[in-house]
């Protein structure tokens, strides 16, 4: 039987990564830092991943085990020397750390074996990418030669994972939709066999329909809902005026999506309404001070508003809706987030030109930098 590593044992881990890679015939090995998730997962046999909403249906999951890459990277370095697949689901900042297990894994991997298929399935563009470099910096002047026992590809990954309801123990609620785009190339003729996943030669047009659909719209969501006192994203777009915001929002997304890829502005507009259908699940409670946790990182310059908001701008294109999304994120106060409570120093420490330079990555000379000064500026004058 094939093995799969995926690094993340969480929710979307389990409830999404790690299950297709059972429903493609993988034994699974989940590595985490976490010793009482890793200790409940070896304990159960099998977990269910429910399916909340129209169409869903629970999916049993057996074959795996779990290792703590902390106290025991020994073991975890030994299931990547003899794994076809590594996957990651732990976010983009944390790449830097897994990047060593997989390292002393290549360097027990026979040169004879079939080259290592390695998928960083983060909310980033180029997270494969960037795990392939984190892996090259940890390697050495032995870069090279480990690098090449393996490939790399990278993915678009979209399923709202919710936060849990308590006692469900390593079982996961998920909404019946997902997508799982994997770039192609790398591969050559021997993909990976993960049922429901597909590959395609060009993965820029999906990254980007995602990350700029899916993740602006579920942020803006959370950055409006909050202020208008919502609590849950559901909620939140039960109000007009928060469901128009998102919606103007997204508008301007697919111009940019449009005028970047060529991607059919009807067939954007329908993927703009399925996203917002799925966001008002009443099934997924997602709350919107988990989905707008750390807005310094999801105002940071190649991400979900500045990013889209910056090609709009260098194409002449509206940018008034995210910038105005920009503006709720900047009103994101939530003492238990540490970046949220980051952002309001900085509101109170940095003059607005100085705000825009350091959160948004902007250079003073880009097009968007005035209008999203100026929003700082207002909401620093309230």
């Amino acid at each position: 039987m094939p093995v799969a590593v995926h690094f993340g044992a969480g929710n979307i881990g389990r409830g999404f990564v790690g299950l297709l890679l059972h429903e493609g015939g993988y034994e699974l090995v989940f590595s985490d830092v976490a010793a009482d998730l890793v200790n409940a997962i070896n304990a159960a046999p099998e977990y269910t991943v429910h399916e909340a909403g129209p169409g869903g249906v629970d999916r049993v999951v057996t074959g795996y085990r779990a290792v703590d890459s902390r106290t025991d990277p020994a073991a975890a370095a030994e299931a990547v020397a003899t794994a076809d697949v590594v996957t990651t689901a732990v976010g983009p900042t944390v790449l830097r750390f897994v990047a060593p297990t997989i390292v002393a894994g290549l360097r027990l991997r026979g040169a004879d074996r079939r080259p290592l298929q390695i998928m960083a399935c983060e909310n980033a563009i180029g997270a494969t990418d960037l795990l392939r470099a984190e892996i090259a910096g940890a390697a050495g002047e032995d870069a090279p030669a480990l690098l090449a026992l393996a490939v790399f590809a990278n993915t678009a990954v979209d399923r709202i994972v919710p936060a849990q309801a308590p006692g469900q123990g390593v079982d996961v609620t998920v909404e019946p939709y997902f997508e799982w785009a994997i770039e192609s190339g790398p591969f050559g003729d021997d993909p990976p066999h993960i049922p429901g996943a597909h590959f395609v030669a060009d993965l820029a047009p999906y990254i980007e329909r995602k990350l700029f659909t899916v993740n602006t719209g579920h942020a803006a969501t959370a950055y409006f809902g909050e202020r208008a006192g919502a609590i849950t994203i559901a909620e939140a777009l039960q109000d007009p005026a928060t469901a128009a915001a998102v919606e103007a929002a997204l508008e301007e997304t697919s111009n940019v999506l449009s005028a970047v890829h060529g991607l059919d502005p009807a067939e954007l507009a329908a993927y703009r309404a399925k996203i917002l259908d799925r966001f008002r699940n009443p099934l997924l409670p997602d709350t919107v001070r988990r989905v707008g946790r750390q807005p310094l990182r999801k105002l940071s310059r190649h991400e979900r508003f500045i990013g889209p908001a910056a090609q709009a701008a260098e194409r002449g294109l509206g940018t008034t809706a995210l910038v105005a999304a920009v503006g709720a994120a900047l009103s994101f106060d939530a003492p238990e987030d540490e970046e949220a409570v980051q952002l309001q120093e900085l509101l109170h420490t940095l003059d607005a030109d100085a705000f825009t330079a350091e959160v948004t990555g902007l250079d003073a000379a880009h097009p968007l930098f005035a209008a999203v000064r100026d929003e700082v500026a207002r909401h620093q004058d309230r």
